[in-house]
Protein backbone atom coordinates (compact mmCIF):
# COMPACT_ATOMS: atom_id res chain seq x y z
CA UNK A 1 0.00 0.00 0.00
CA UNK A 2 2.67 2.41 1.33
CA UNK A 3 4.70 1.74 -2.40
CA UNK A 4 1.71 2.40 -4.51
CA UNK A 5 1.09 5.68 -2.79
CA UNK A 6 4.50 6.71 -3.28
CA UNK A 7 4.00 5.51 -7.05
CA UNK A 8 0.67 7.88 -7.09
CA UNK A 9 2.28 10.82 -4.98
CA UNK A 10 5.56 10.57 -7.74
CA UNK A 11 3.28 11.00 -10.55
CA UNK A 12 1.31 13.86 -9.35
CA UNK A 13 4.51 15.74 -8.54
CA UNK A 14 5.96 14.79 -12.21
CA UNK A 15 2.18 16.28 -13.89
CA UNK A 16 2.09 19.34 -11.19
CA UNK A 17 5.83 19.92 -12.70
CA UNK A 18 4.82 19.87 -16.03
CA UNK A 19 2.25 21.86 -15.34
CA UNK A 20 4.06 24.53 -13.37
CA UNK A 21 7.43 24.19 -15.75
CA UNK A 22 6.62 23.16 -19.13
CA UNK A 23 9.40 21.26 -21.42
CA UNK A 24 10.87 24.56 -22.92
CA UNK A 25 14.92 24.54 -24.55
CA UNK A 26 15.16 27.40 -22.69
CA UNK A 27 14.22 28.80 -19.21
CA UNK A 28 14.52 32.18 -17.19
CA UNK A 29 13.70 31.17 -13.42
CA UNK A 30 11.48 33.57 -11.85
CA UNK A 31 9.55 33.22 -8.89
CA UNK A 32 6.99 31.18 -10.57
CA UNK A 33 9.95 27.87 -10.55
CA UNK A 34 12.34 28.47 -7.77
CA UNK A 35 11.30 26.67 -4.37
CA UNK A 36 13.63 27.29 -1.19
CA UNK A 37 13.42 25.05 2.09
CA UNK A 38 15.75 25.46 4.86
CA UNK A 39 18.86 22.93 4.93
CA UNK A 40 19.79 20.35 7.78
CA UNK A 41 22.07 23.53 8.50
CA UNK A 42 19.17 25.52 8.45
CA UNK A 43 17.07 23.41 10.43
CA UNK A 44 19.36 23.23 13.45
CA UNK A 45 20.23 27.01 12.90
CA UNK A 46 16.33 27.77 13.63
CA UNK A 47 15.86 25.31 16.41
CA UNK A 48 19.07 27.52 18.24
CA UNK A 49 17.16 30.47 17.29
CA UNK A 50 14.27 29.04 19.58
CA UNK A 51 15.82 27.76 22.35
CA UNK A 52 18.16 31.19 23.13
CA UNK A 53 14.74 33.04 22.22
CA UNK A 54 13.41 30.98 24.87
CA UNK A 55 16.41 31.18 27.28
CA UNK A 56 16.09 34.80 26.96
CA UNK A 57 12.90 35.78 27.94
CA UNK A 58 12.63 32.99 30.77
CA UNK A 59 15.95 34.17 32.23
CA UNK A 60 14.47 37.82 31.22
CA UNK A 61 18.24 38.05 29.46
CA UNK A 62 18.19 40.81 26.79
CA UNK A 63 21.53 39.78 25.35
CA UNK A 64 20.29 36.70 24.58
CA UNK A 65 16.96 38.05 22.93
CA UNK A 66 19.11 40.41 20.80
CA UNK A 67 21.12 37.15 19.61
CA UNK A 68 18.20 35.26 18.97
CA UNK A 69 16.45 37.67 16.93
CA UNK A 70 19.56 38.98 15.07
CA UNK A 71 19.81 34.90 14.03
CA UNK A 72 16.50 34.81 12.76
CA UNK A 73 17.23 38.27 10.84
CA UNK A 74 20.39 36.65 8.90
CA UNK A 75 18.17 33.32 8.49
CA UNK A 76 15.56 35.40 6.89
CA UNK A 77 18.27 37.39 4.94
CA UNK A 78 19.97 34.27 3.28
CA UNK A 79 16.13 33.47 1.93
CA UNK A 80 15.79 36.48 0.14
CA UNK A 81 19.34 36.00 -1.55
CA UNK A 82 19.31 32.39 -1.78
CA UNK A 83 16.23 33.82 -4.35
CA UNK A 84 17.76 36.37 -5.95
CA UNK A 85 20.66 34.36 -6.68
CA UNK A 86 18.63 32.08 -8.46
CA UNK A 87 16.32 34.72 -10.13
CA UNK A 88 16.77 35.71 -13.61
CA UNK A 89 18.67 32.92 -14.54
CA UNK A 90 18.31 32.06 -18.06
CA UNK A 91 19.12 28.25 -19.05
CA UNK A 92 19.43 27.21 -22.30
CA UNK A 93 20.04 23.49 -24.09
CA UNK A 94 22.03 23.07 -26.88
CA UNK A 95 23.05 19.56 -29.18
CA UNK A 96 25.21 17.27 -26.99
CA UNK A 97 28.06 15.39 -29.48
CA UNK A 98 27.31 11.86 -30.72
CA UNK A 99 27.95 9.36 -28.38
CA UNK A 100 27.62 5.52 -27.92
CA UNK A 101 25.92 3.34 -25.38
CA UNK A 102 28.27 2.82 -22.19
CA UNK A 103 29.79 6.24 -22.73
CA UNK A 104 29.16 9.95 -20.51
CA UNK A 105 27.15 12.10 -22.61
CA UNK A 106 27.90 15.52 -22.19
CA UNK A 107 24.86 17.60 -22.31
CA UNK A 108 25.89 21.58 -23.14
CA UNK A 109 23.81 24.15 -21.45
CA UNK A 110 24.20 27.96 -21.72
CA UNK A 111 23.72 30.20 -18.62
CA UNK A 112 23.03 33.49 -18.70
CA UNK A 113 22.51 36.09 -16.00
CA UNK A 114 21.27 39.34 -15.51
CA UNK A 115 23.16 39.72 -12.64
CA UNK A 116 26.22 37.46 -10.92
CA UNK A 117 25.40 34.28 -9.33
CA UNK A 118 27.14 32.40 -6.75
CA UNK A 119 27.72 28.50 -6.20
CA UNK A 120 24.83 27.20 -8.62
CA UNK A 121 25.35 23.20 -9.10
CA UNK A 122 23.88 21.47 -12.02
CA UNK A 123 23.01 17.88 -11.93
CA UNK A 124 20.24 15.43 -14.04
CA UNK A 125 18.88 12.68 -11.91
CA UNK A 126 21.69 9.97 -10.68
CA UNK A 127 24.26 11.88 -12.22
CA UNK A 128 27.69 13.61 -10.87
CA UNK A 129 26.83 17.59 -10.18
CA UNK A 130 28.49 20.01 -11.75
CA UNK A 131 29.41 23.28 -10.06
CA UNK A 132 29.89 26.68 -11.32
CA UNK A 133 31.15 28.55 -8.26
CA UNK A 134 30.39 32.07 -10.24
CA UNK A 135 28.25 33.76 -12.91
CA UNK A 136 28.99 37.15 -14.74
CA UNK A 137 26.67 39.15 -16.67
CA UNK A 138 28.20 37.39 -19.88
CA UNK A 139 26.87 33.44 -21.06
CA UNK A 140 28.82 30.74 -20.26
CA UNK A 141 28.54 27.36 -21.31
CA UNK A 142 28.91 24.21 -19.45
CA UNK A 143 28.77 20.47 -19.77
CA UNK A 144 26.63 18.64 -17.84
CA UNK A 145 27.67 14.83 -17.65
CA UNK A 146 25.21 11.87 -17.95
CA UNK A 147 26.26 8.86 -17.38
CA UNK A 148 25.49 4.94 -18.22
CA UNK A 149 23.30 5.51 -20.94
CA UNK A 150 21.90 2.99 -22.94
CA UNK A 151 21.41 2.89 -26.66
CA UNK A 152 18.26 4.38 -28.15
CA UNK A 153 16.64 8.06 -27.18
CA UNK A 154 17.60 8.87 -24.05
CA UNK A 155 15.35 10.73 -21.74
CA UNK A 156 17.41 11.80 -19.35
CA UNK A 157 14.82 13.34 -16.93
CA UNK A 158 14.49 17.03 -15.16
CA UNK A 159 17.39 19.37 -15.01
CA UNK A 160 18.02 20.26 -10.99
CA UNK A 161 19.41 24.14 -10.71
CA UNK A 162 20.00 24.55 -6.77
CA UNK A 163 22.29 26.66 -4.88
CA UNK A 164 22.76 26.80 -1.37
CA UNK A 165 24.48 30.75 -1.38
CA UNK A 166 25.62 32.73 0.05
CA UNK A 167 25.41 30.68 4.12
CA UNK A 168 24.51 26.98 3.85
CA UNK A 169 21.59 27.68 5.98
CA UNK A 170 18.70 27.40 3.00
CA UNK A 171 18.58 25.42 -0.56
CA UNK A 172 17.00 27.40 -3.48
CA UNK A 173 16.26 24.75 -6.74
CA UNK A 174 14.20 23.96 -9.30
CA UNK A 175 13.63 21.72 -11.80
CA UNK A 176 13.76 22.17 -15.58
CA UNK A 177 13.11 19.88 -18.18
CA UNK A 178 15.01 20.81 -21.03
CA UNK A 179 12.93 19.56 -23.96
CA UNK A 180 16.26 17.68 -25.27
CA UNK A 181 16.23 13.80 -26.11
CA UNK A 182 19.43 12.75 -27.76
CA UNK A 183 20.19 9.74 -29.87
CA UNK A 184 22.78 7.47 -28.32
CA UNK A 185 24.40 4.66 -31.05
CA UNK A 186 24.95 0.99 -30.20
CA UNK A 187 28.37 0.75 -28.32
CA UNK A 188 31.12 -0.31 -31.57
CA UNK A 189 32.17 -3.89 -30.93
CA UNK A 190 34.47 -5.24 -34.27
CA UNK A 191 32.83 -8.37 -34.05
CA UNK A 192 35.02 -11.60 -34.95
CA UNK A 193 33.36 -12.64 -38.33
CA UNK A 194 32.42 -9.35 -40.24
CA UNK A 195 30.87 -11.87 -43.40
CA UNK A 196 28.05 -12.59 -41.25
CA UNK A 197 26.90 -9.32 -41.34
CA UNK A 198 27.21 -9.02 -44.80
CA UNK A 199 25.74 -10.48 -48.04
CA UNK A 200 22.51 -10.34 -49.22
CA UNK A 201 22.06 -11.54 -52.89
CA UNK A 202 25.42 -13.28 -52.68
CA UNK A 203 27.67 -10.26 -51.69
CA UNK A 204 30.11 -10.88 -49.12
CA UNK A 205 33.05 -8.96 -50.54
CA UNK A 206 33.99 -6.17 -48.04
CA UNK A 207 35.90 -4.45 -50.15
CA UNK A 208 33.43 -4.36 -52.58
CA UNK A 209 31.45 -1.06 -53.14
CA UNK A 210 34.06 1.53 -53.43
CA UNK A 211 34.53 4.57 -55.71
CA UNK A 212 36.67 5.36 -58.08
CA UNK A 213 37.57 8.20 -60.49
CA UNK A 214 34.63 8.37 -62.81
CA UNK A 215 32.14 11.01 -64.46
CA UNK A 216 28.61 10.47 -62.85
CA UNK A 217 28.93 12.12 -59.26
CA UNK A 218 31.12 15.27 -58.38
CA UNK A 219 33.13 14.38 -55.19
CA UNK A 220 35.20 17.38 -54.36
CA UNK A 221 37.87 19.84 -55.49
CA UNK A 222 41.17 19.83 -55.19
CA UNK A 223 44.20 22.03 -56.63
CA UNK A 224 45.26 22.08 -60.39
CA UNK A 225 48.25 20.61 -61.75
CA UNK A 226 49.68 22.27 -64.75
CA UNK A 227 49.21 20.45 -68.13
CA UNK A 228 45.12 19.44 -67.12
CA UNK A 229 42.36 20.11 -69.07
CA UNK A 230 40.69 23.32 -69.29
CA UNK A 231 37.47 21.73 -69.19
CA UNK A 232 37.78 20.33 -65.49
CA UNK A 233 38.81 23.82 -64.17
CA UNK A 234 35.87 24.97 -61.22
CA UNK A 235 36.00 28.72 -63.49
CA UNK A 236 33.22 29.33 -60.81
CA UNK A 237 35.91 28.85 -57.84
CA UNK A 238 38.56 30.81 -60.20
CA UNK A 239 36.43 34.04 -60.54
CA UNK A 240 36.05 33.72 -56.44
CA UNK A 241 39.51 34.20 -55.94
CA UNK A 242 40.34 30.77 -54.71
CA UNK A 243 43.01 29.64 -57.22
CA UNK A 244 43.28 27.25 -60.13
CA UNK A 245 40.90 24.03 -58.84
CA UNK A 246 39.60 20.99 -60.64
CA UNK A 247 36.72 19.37 -60.42
CA UNK A 248 36.67 15.67 -59.30
CA UNK A 249 34.04 12.88 -60.30
CA UNK A 250 33.29 9.69 -58.92
CA UNK A 251 31.30 6.40 -59.83
CA UNK A 252 30.61 3.15 -57.93
CA UNK A 253 33.09 0.50 -58.94
CA UNK A 254 31.22 -3.26 -57.58
CA UNK A 255 28.07 -4.08 -56.38
CA UNK A 256 27.04 -2.30 -52.78
CA UNK A 257 27.56 -3.77 -50.11
CA UNK A 258 24.43 -4.97 -47.94
CA UNK A 259 24.60 -5.14 -43.97
CA UNK A 260 22.29 -7.45 -42.33
CA UNK A 261 21.32 -8.64 -38.83
CA UNK A 262 21.76 -12.01 -38.76
CA UNK A 263 18.68 -13.35 -36.47
CA UNK A 264 17.36 -11.52 -33.33
CA UNK A 265 19.26 -13.67 -30.86
CA UNK A 266 21.95 -12.24 -28.95
CA UNK A 267 20.94 -9.16 -30.56
CA UNK A 268 22.93 -6.13 -28.84
CA UNK A 269 25.89 -7.85 -29.49
CA UNK A 270 25.05 -7.83 -33.44
CA UNK A 271 23.52 -4.62 -33.50
CA UNK A 272 26.95 -3.16 -31.70
CA UNK A 273 29.03 -5.07 -34.92
CA UNK A 274 26.83 -3.42 -37.54
CA UNK A 275 27.69 -0.14 -35.74
CA UNK A 276 31.01 -0.73 -36.03
CA UNK A 277 30.88 -2.08 -39.46
CA UNK A 278 29.13 1.25 -40.35
CA UNK A 279 31.33 3.52 -39.12
CA UNK A 280 34.21 1.55 -40.65
CA UNK A 281 32.29 1.49 -44.35
CA UNK A 282 31.58 5.18 -44.21
CA UNK A 283 35.20 5.93 -42.95
CA UNK A 284 36.80 4.17 -46.17
CA UNK A 285 33.87 5.94 -48.50
CA UNK A 286 32.56 2.90 -49.73
CA UNK A 287 28.52 2.15 -51.00
CA UNK A 288 26.98 -0.12 -48.42
CA UNK A 289 22.72 -0.42 -47.91
CA UNK A 290 21.10 -1.92 -44.13
CA UNK A 291 18.86 -4.28 -44.18
CA UNK A 292 16.91 -4.70 -40.78
CA UNK A 293 14.12 -6.84 -40.24
CA UNK A 294 11.59 -4.07 -40.04
CA UNK A 295 13.82 -1.27 -41.93
CA UNK A 296 15.81 -1.07 -45.14
CA UNK A 297 18.39 1.49 -46.14
CA UNK A 298 19.39 1.60 -49.78
CA UNK A 299 22.89 2.07 -50.31
CA UNK A 300 24.41 5.15 -49.89
CA UNK A 301 27.71 6.83 -48.61
CA UNK A 302 28.78 9.77 -47.19
CA UNK A 303 28.00 11.18 -43.39
CA UNK A 304 24.25 11.66 -43.61
CA UNK A 305 23.68 8.03 -45.08
CA UNK A 306 25.92 6.78 -41.62
CA UNK A 307 23.67 8.77 -39.58
CA UNK A 308 20.84 7.63 -40.82
CA UNK A 309 22.09 3.72 -40.44
CA UNK A 310 23.28 4.49 -36.49
CA UNK A 311 19.95 5.72 -35.96
CA UNK A 312 18.45 2.82 -37.73
CA UNK A 313 20.48 0.64 -35.49
CA UNK A 314 20.08 2.45 -32.24
CA UNK A 315 16.31 2.76 -32.33
CA UNK A 316 15.74 -0.78 -33.49
CA UNK A 317 13.76 -2.80 -30.87
CA UNK A 318 13.73 -6.26 -32.73
CA UNK A 319 11.51 -6.74 -35.62
CA UNK A 320 9.58 -2.84 -35.32
CA UNK A 321 11.50 -0.31 -35.35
Amino acid sequence: MNSISRRQSKGLWQRWLDYKLPAARQHTLSHNGIFILPTAFGIFWLLLVVLLFLFGTNYQNNLVIALSLIMGSIFNTCLIFGYRNLAGLTLKSGLPAQVYAGETLAMPIQLDARHAGWQIELAYPGNQTTEIPRITGHPLQVLVAIRQTLRGRLTPGRLKVSSCYPMGLCRAWSHLDMAVEPLVFAAPIKPEHAKRYTGQAGQRDLQSGTRVAGVDEFSGLRDYIPGESPKQIAWKQVAQGRGMLIKQFEQPHGNAIWLTLPDEQALEQHLSALGYLVDNLSRDKQIFGLSLISITLGPGTGEAHRLACQEAIALYRGGQS
